[in-house]
């Protein structure tokens, strides 16, 4: 792959580092190029350190039952991945694959072991993200249970639109744990009610109260 620049301000390590701490950021740390499609890097992988998304999105995603995908979440320009490789497991337990051509910059786990004891600030915002992640897992995890499949169909709608995300119908039935023949219907009802309007991939949102009333069911 190829080696790009980056400005060493706007990915999660960058924005929580001492500004000292960037050039040493600039020696140790890689941006690479990740085509729509590709992965950054897949379940099974044995884990090569940490990623900080710099432009594109990313899904994050396992195998699920039937040799199908479970999205986990969408990762935005910013955000962290890779970090479900770190303590201790020796390989990555989900695959990260790019929506479009994304940069990324990667640096090793032991250069992450000295950024966090060098800078208070990142240690603090890494503890924070992972508790945030933790509580949209666990929050999903409910949702999964307990909510109906429409419900999780309208919530992903909106959280996807609100990334300004283009996805396939598969992608929306892997995020809402449901299959692409229930999606499809699910959209097709909407269009007819005036919920939504779609072309293609593209989905619009027209009435999310009606949208929202999906989910409190």
């Amino acid at each position: 792959m190829q080696e790009l620049s980056c400005n060493l301000n706007d990915c999660f390590l960058c924005r929580h580092c001492m500004p000292e701490w960037r050039e040493v950021i600039a020696l140790k740390k890689t941006t690479l190029p990740i085509k729509k499609g590709k992965p950054v890097f897949r379940e099974g992988e044995k884990v090569a350190g940490i990623f900080f998304l710099y432009s594109g999105y990313v899904k994050v995603h396992k195998e699920w039952i039937g040799q199908k995908d479970l999205i986990l979440r969408f990762a935005a320009p910013g955000d962290i991945l890779g970090h479900r490789g770190l303590g201790g497991i020796d390989h990555y337990p989900v695959t990260a694959t790019a929506l479009e051509d994304c940069q990324v910059c990667h640096i090793s786990n032991d250069f992450l072991e000295s950024s966090l004891k060098a800078n208070p600030n990142l240690t603090y915002r890494l503890m924070y993200f992972y508790a945030a992640e933790l509580q949209r897992t666990e929050q999903r995890m409910r949702d999964m249970v307990h909510m109906e499949v429409k419900g999780r169909i309208a919530g992903a709608l909106l959280e996807i639109t609100k990334l300004s995300l283009t996805v396939t119908r598969q992608d929306i039935a892997s995020y809402a744990g449901t299959t692409y023949e229930t999606v499809f219907k699910f959209l097709t009802e909407l269009t007819k009610g005036k919920v939504i309007s779609a072309s293609g991939k593209n989905i619009r949102i027209i009435d999310p109260a009606r949208l929202k009333k999906y989910i409190m069911k």
